[in-house]
């Protein structure tokens, strides 16, 4: 394990959709992730597996600060990410001092399994992205034009918030696989033609993603 990169994260997550979202972009950092979709076989999976950080969802425990305390000393030195709602003051010093609300930018929590790995303080919720008339927050995970709302599937915000946190830089389709997709994740290229498609189509007339020709695509800024 390092502190800038690698290392096994157990993801204890009880929604396959976020736990799927959650390893994408763990892996992409270069995280090996293992998954437990059952809270109550964290401390047993921690024990097990030995890893090097735990992302510890605790949205659903009915005895939260317990679950944390099992899966802290199961997993102990490892340190435990608690990934939660609005939590009271008593609660969230029970806790420990890592700690991911819900909803969250899967941003961030890379971010807070890196700082947690250092022993640094809890990374900083991103700010909104914008290009021209589009808005896209990545905590919310919402996309807005003007007054409009924008329903976007998983791939394709993380497709849309990708090419707008680095805009006027042209991607190759392999490129923008590894962003969207993840590594390895198995999907063609013809896959970032159909994702962009569909993405120009729900932002409409003046999209600023542009095609270049024999390489990929650019957000225009």
């Amino acid at each position: 394990m390092t502190t800038d990169g690698g290392g096994l994260v157990l993801v204890v997550e009880h929604d396959p959709a976020v736990a799927e979202l959650q390893r994408r972009y763990l892996a992409r950092e270069g995280f090996d992730v293992e998954i437990e979709a059952d809270p109550g076989q964290a401390p047993a999976a921690a024990e097990r597996g030995r890893p090097d950080v735990v992302v510890l969802d605790l949205s659903i425990a009915a005895l939260p600060a317990d679950l944390y305390r099992r899966v802290a000393e199961a997993a102990r030195p490892a340190p435990v990410i608690a990934v939660t709602g609005p939590l009271d003051p008593a609660l969230a010093r029970a806790l420990g001092e890592h700690h991911v609300d819900r909803p969250f930018s899967p941003r961030v929590l890379v971010g807070a399994v890196a700082d947690a790995l250092r022993g640094g303080a809890p990374a900083e919720t991103p700010g909104p992205l914008r290009a021209g008339a589009i808005a896209l927050d990545p905590e919310g995970r919402t996309a807005v034009i003007g007054d409009r709302r924008v329903t976007l599937t998983v791939t394709e915000f993380d497709l849309l918030e990708f090419l707008m946190a680095n805009p006027g830089r042209v991607f190759t389709r392999e490129q923008l696989l590894d962003a969207a997709w993840g590594p390895g994740a198995g999907a063609g290229s013809r896959t970032v033609d159909v994702h962009v498609a569909q993405l120009r189509a729900k932002l409409g007339e003046g999209n600023p993603i542009r095609t270049v020709r024999g390489v990929g695509y650019v957000l225009d800024r």
